[in-house]
């Protein structure tokens, strides 16, 4: 059976850049990585041949010759005057540029000096929290719930009555393969690259070591976040495969969208009715405020709907750290209804006094245009 095309392997034209080779190796190797699809008998197999080929087509000597020869460049002997390729180019029948690049992509065991699986640290976990604006301004306590893995009580996270090294890759975590002149290496499939092997396995984790358990936690949530705030609960997230640590927990925090207030950073903004009395002869005026107090503001005689106001220190809190942002409020004049009689015979005075003193202003502007001069 012939074997597939590196270019075609990895979805690239044979003109790709070292760039484009890279995104394309990252992403089909996620796709059959055997850690990501432990069900899938030919994961490994797919994975040996896609970094095979990314290792060929990498290195631009080892491109070079497979790009005139194929797969024949790479046959134990060589092939096509190539019978000295391996110490041609270095040595390259034993390279180990594989292993930083497959670290590098997937978090997992490696191997420390001594050659022993170094932990493989459990899952980290994410959990969404809403909360509300005053939430956020007031900081607070917040117990959620969480479904995640944690160590088997019944094996104390052993995954069986007794640990002992792993027989398949006899501790190291890690599996070596050779093909021709390619040595790849992987996570041990029989122990998850933790180097231990489990002798009559846990009935109720099945020899993991963990299991799926709801329970709840306190956040303590200070004052000032925003949505995109990330908090990190250390050792909170999933347990790790047969007693090695513990993930994270990372909670993302998302505000609501409030009624009144509109929040950019540590100000907050919202849209304030006032009366035209107000407005024309001045005054004070209460606004609202997210610690829910109020303040009470100055309005100058004559200022006009729109003007913008700003209220210093009534913002949200600075998110670690002293004082606070402003409250800026837009004043919006309201019209009045339901006017009685009186109260229309008031307000046609007060235009025609206002028409009447404007003689080079805004209205007598437009009373000309009209033509009722």
């Amino acid at each position: 059976m012939s074997k597939q095309d590196y270019y075609e392997m990895l979805g690239v034209s044979r003109t790709a850049s070292a760039d484009e080779l890279k995104r394309a190796f990252r992403i089909k190797a996620k796709e059959c990585h055997p850690d990501y699809h432990p069900d899938d008998k030919t994961a490994e197999s797919r994975f040996k041949e896609l970094n095979e080929a990314y290792e060929v087509l990498k290195d631009p000597q080892k491109r070079a010759a497979y790009d005139q020869y194929g797969h024949e460049a790479f046959s134990q002997g060589g092939a096509g005057g190539f019978g000295g390729f391996g110490q041609g180019f270095g040595g390259f029948g034993g390279f180990g540029g594989f292993e930083n690049i497959f670290e590098e992509m997937f978090s997992g065991a490696t191997r420390s000096s001594r050659g022993t699986a170094q932990p493989q640290k459990g899952e980290d976990v994410r959990y969404d929290l809403e909360l509300t604006l005053e939430e956020a301004y007031q900081g607070l306590k917040k117990t959620i719930t969480v479904d995640n893995f944690v160590k088997c009580e019944t094996c104390n996270g052993k995954g069986g009555k007794s640990v002992q090294t792993c027989p398949s890759c006899g501790g190291t975590g890690r599996m070596r393969q050779r093909q021709g002149f390619f040595v790849f290496e992987t996570d041990c499939p029989a122990c998850r690259g933790t180097g231990k092997s489990v002798k009559d396995a846990c009935g109720n984790c099945k020899g993991t070591g963990r299991v799926r358990k709801k329970r709840t936690l306190d956040v303590n949530v200070p004052k000032g976040v925003d949505t995109g705030i990330r908090m990190r609960l250390s050792g909170e997230g999933n347990a790790g495969f047969q007693g090695t640590p513990n993930g994270d927990l990372y909670v993302f925090i998302a505000i609501k969208d409030h009624d009144v207030f509109v929040r950019e950073g540590n100000d907050l903004y919202c849209e304030m009715p006032v009366d035209m009395a107000t407005l024309a002869l001045g005054g004070e005026l209460k606004v609202p405020t997210i610690d829910g107090k109020g303040a009470m503001a100055q309005i100058k005689a004559g200022t006009q709907t729109g003007t913008r106001i700003r209220l210093k220190g009534k913002g949200m809190p600075v998110l670690r750290g002293s004082g606070f942002g402003d409250l800026y409020v837009d004043l919006r004049v309201i019209t009045p209804t339901n006017l009685s009689d009186r109260q229309k015979e008031l307000l046609r005075e007060f235009s025609g006094l206002e028409q009447n003193k404007d003689d080079d202003g805004f209205f007598a502007k437009i009373k000309r245009f009209l033509g009722d001069d």
